[in-house]
């Protein structure tokens, strides 16, 4: 039995009062309380009678609350938050500024076992899934810390669509208007392509923005760097994300990062064109970010902004994003890179 009332969705929330004999309005004051005020005590949900309240403590229902172990902050203002989860487990979120908008990419798997080459978070062992209420409380507590969040990326430690279930509820709790509000068309789910939860995401009613991990245009070349396409080739990829079109009629984002010498050439760029060009997408080119785990360098400005040239002629949006967070491995690719390296010393 889940007992955890912030990994709870409003609907849920609703059937759990009726069932303990009260009103179902006030699963309302619950939710409002855990998602807007960030209460972690049942006692301070204060229009809830104290008979109620201490019901609900007696049947063993709590409020969990993830930790800040540590916070640190770019020059660029980007902050890295350091949380431990109420078993033990450690994850990273980050914030990004950009003008008034702050996003917040979460994590929502404590380790990864995509081992993607060029990224340090696959460098550590996969642990557990998170609960829908851990991911959300992410955005919980970094909200209370640094202020109003405008938008949510799931790009953080892990693969999201491999947790399924706790990432779509966590979704709905965060873009319910009764808790953070946050709208859906500022929700993105990054995915390395698991291509049968592609499939789910089309079908559901409440559907992020989706993305997609691509980082390489031929196959041969992305099993090198991404082992899930020896399960989930391109061309079973690409026709996924078209149907997936079909059905949503939505945009879909590819991420690309790049890498010196290796995906990053006029003839990469060429086929990259002919990889996507008959799907409605754009293309994130980004600056690859070193770290002591993964041996590969990032292509200079001069290469990315012709790769990114070449995909505009063709009439692809390209947009480049810069490094950020670099200087505190806060970057893309660079979560849990100080947790290894102090593993190794």
């Amino acid at each position: 039995m889940n007992i955890d009332l912030k990994d709870k969705t409003l609907d849920e929330l609703e059937q759990l009062v009726v069932e303990l004999g009260q009103r179902k309005y006030l699963a309302k004051y619950i939710f409002q309380f855990i998602h807007t005020q960030n209460v972690s005590d049942i006692e301070e949900i204060t229009p809830l009678s104290k008979a109620f309240r201490q019901k609900l403590t007696e049947e063993g229902y709590f409020i969990s609350e993830i930790e800040i172990l540590e916070k640190q902050v770019d020059k660029d203002k980007t902050a890295k938050y350091l949380f431990k989860l109420g078993d033990g487990e450690r994850i990273e979120s980050v914030l990004l500024h950009d003008g008034k908008r702050k996003t917040l990419c979460v994590s929502t798997q404590a380790g990864c076992n995509m081992n993607c080459a060029f990224c340090a978070t696959g460098k550590l062992k996969f642990k557990r899934n998170l609960s829908a209420g851990e991911i959300a409380d992410q955005v919980n507590t970094v909200e209370a810390d640094s202020g109003k969040i405008s938008n949510v990326v799931y790009m953080g430690m892990g693969e999201p669509l491999l947790n399924y279930e706790a990432v779509m509820k966590s979704v709905e709790i965060l873009n319910h208007e009764e808790g953070k509000n946050i709208g859906i068309r500022h929700i993105t789910i990054s995915t390395c392509g698991i291509i049968p939860k592609i499939e789910m995401l089309a079908n559901e009613k409440l559907r992020p923005r989706l993305a997609i991990s691509l980082n390489a245009p031929e196959n041969a070349l992305r099993s090198q760097i991404m082992p899930i396409n020896n399960k989930y080739p391109l061309d079973k990829l690409i026709k996924t994300i078209k149907n997936y079109q079909e059905q949503t009629n939505q945009r879909v984002t590819f991420e690309y990062v790049m890498i010196k010498g290796l995906n990053d050439s006029h003839k990469h760029a060429q086929m990259l064109i002919k990889l996507v060009r008959n799907i409605s997408c754009n293309v994130n080119l980004i600056e690859y970010n070193p770290n002591s785990e993964c041996d590969y360098k990032g292509s200079n400005s001069t290469v990315i902004k012709e790769f990114a040239s070449i995909l505009s002629e063709a009439g692809i949006e390209t947009v480049i994003r810069f490094r950020m967070g670099r200087e505190i491995n806060a970057a893309c690719g660079q979560l849990g890179a100080d947790w290894l390296k102090k593993l190794k010393e």
